[in-house]
């Protein structure tokens, strides 16, 4: 079990040194910037509605999970196991 694990940590850790597609160096970026919108509306120095704040977190959430998912992305050519 342990074994299986380490390979998959591994996977991901040789995922992260390749080379990134150019349509994922995009959502990347957007994923980013969705990221700073969220944050900043979260930690807004004046006092916003909770609506406000509640969809604040929900940008910065999908904007790192977006960020995270398109750093893993490879191409199938280049990524060998």
């Amino acid at each position: 079990m342990e074994k299986k694990l380490r390979d998959k940590l591994s996977s991901v850790g040789k995922r992260y040194t390749k080379k990134t597609p150019p349509f994922f160096k995009k959502l990347r970026t957007a994923g980013l910037v969705l990221a700073a919108i969220g944050t900043s509306i979260v930690a807004a120095p004046i006092a916003l509605p909770a609506m406000a704040v509640t969809i604040g977190g929900y940008i910065l959430l999908g904007g790192t999970v977006i960020t995270a998912v398109s750093q893993t992305a490879v191409n199938e050519i280049d990524f060998e196991e």
